[in-house]
């Protein structure tokens, strides 16, 4: 508990709450489509074919926004761009509950809820900009496990929508962001983490290196399959299973907050192992799992059991993923992660569309799961490529901080293009 206390005294907890409040928030809307998918398919007799298109255009418009966003961040800062965002949000909500009338509308629709996609990437950076480096991982974790938005959505949405209609939900969403954004604006404090005299090429360096490529793939497993499932599982269930519209909800709640509980402990994990030690890991219980799951599919118990056990990997693995983030791109986190986020989240929209092209097609959503494992297992071979360069250039052995870095407060610091080699850890390797 002291070290806990330490560590929220290295930076600014109040901004620290603020960014998880607000991050749980957009999570929580950004997956409503999902939630409420049993009450909405009943409502337009969808197609499997047609859920998984209606699933996939929130994550996918989500993950298209959060570049632009964080590139905004970077001008306007990251405090106000999370206030333009949230206005937004509600004006989106309102539209879902005043204009829906049609699969077409529900389609537009679903491009507004990606608004609320948009806010990774600087809350991440908002919520973390304080922190020194050898506690990055701990706080974005923190930060991230707003992923527990989700969560909710998908245990608290279906009873308001059998309760009050699921349109009602999108009005009662609109009322409800008001709340983190007033505390944003009370609490909130922009962080010193920002080279005020970088130019626009300087914040998208990222986008021309390979070291954010493989990031942005490694998280398209991570918090792709993340999200992807976490939208996808409410149908999964209904459909596979039989369950109630609001048991579905409630068994997709247990693993998506176990997801976004586990993040912090990754991120924790990762500060002190190394967050290329944990996502080799991570990569290998997710493979495992998934390939798992077909053949479980009859079992409600044993699915469940195994898409608890992917999902806290997958949570694991987006702690230890940003553990690594602000340590290559320390003054422009707030773009590196948008972009990488964006990436990671399109390839969470290919999920839904996955699963319900391998029900219409083969009749089984095995199929789907067996070949995001394929994927994933491939990213564990790219992890192990691109280890031994990072390790020489920017990073401590197995992903973890060097050791000299600074415990003190971040100051604004050189935007660096390419990974440059840290002295003193060549020292230490060639002692």
């Amino acid at each position: 508990m002291a070290a806990f206390r330490t560590f929220l005294r290295s930076g600014h907890a109040p901004t620290l709450g603020a960014a998880f409040l607000y991050f749980a928030c957009s999570c929580c809307i950004w997956v409503l489509n999902g939630a409420l998918a049993p009450f909405i398919s009943e409502a337009y007799q969808l197609t499997a074919a047609q859920k998984g298109l209606m699933l996939s255009i929130p994550i996918m418009a989500g993950a298209l926004m959060r570049f632009p966003l964080g590139v905004l961040s970077q001008y306007i800062g990251r405090k106000n761009a999370t206030l333009v965002e949230m206005a937004l949000i509600a004006v989106a909500m309102s539209y879902g509950y005043f204009m829906v009338e049609s699969y077409g509308d529900l389609l537009a629709m679903g491009v507004l809820l990606g608004i609320a996609g948009a806010s990774f990437g600087v809350a991440m950076s908002l919520g973390s900009g304080w922190y020194p480096p050898k506690y990055k991982g701990l706080a974005m974790g923190l930060v991230g496990a707003g992923n527990v938005g989700t969560a909710v959505s998908v245990l608290v949405a279906p009873p308001l929508a059998q309760w009050l209609g699921w349109q009602s939900v999108y009005a009662i969403a609109a009322a409800a962001i008001a709340v983190p954004m007033l505390v944003m604006v009370v609490f909130a404090k922009e962080p010193p983490d920002v080279d005020s005299h970088a130019g626009l090429r300087d914040h998208v360096a990222c986008l021309f290196e390979k070291d954010g490529w493989a990031f942005s793939l490694l998280y398209a497993v991570t918090f792709g399959g993340f999200i992807g499932l976490t939208t996808f599982l409410p149908t999964y269930y209904h459909d596979q299973f039989g369950v109630s519209k609001i048991a579905a909800g409630q068994l997709t709640m247990l693993a998506a907050f176990m997801g976004a509980a586990v993040r912090v402990f990754g991120g924790a994990l990762s500060d002190r192992w190394g967050g290329v030690n944990a996502l080799t890991v991570v990569l290998v219980v997710v493979t495992v799992s998934l390939l798992l799951i077909g053949p479980a599919n009859g079992s409600l118990a044993l699915t469940t059991a195994l898409l608890i056990v992917c999902f806290a990997a997958l949570g694991a693995g987006n702690g230890a993923l940003f553990q690594l983030v602000p340590l290559r791109w320390p003054a422009a986190t707030a773009v590196a992660g948008s972009m990488i986020g964006e990436i990671g989240a399109l390839g969470g929209g290919a999920v839904p569309n996955l699963m319900g092209l391998s029900k219409q097609w083969a009749g089984t959503y095995a199929w789907g799961f067996a070949a995001f494992a394929v994927f994933a297992l491939a990213m564990l071979s790219l992890l192990r490529v691109m280890q031994a360069r990072w390790t020489r250039t920017w990073v401590g052995a197995g992903g973890r901080a060097h050791p000299s870095d600074s415990a003190e407060a971040p100051r604004s610091l050189p935007l660096p293009t390419t990974p440059t080699p840290n002295p003193s850890f060549q020292m230490e390797r060639a002692a």
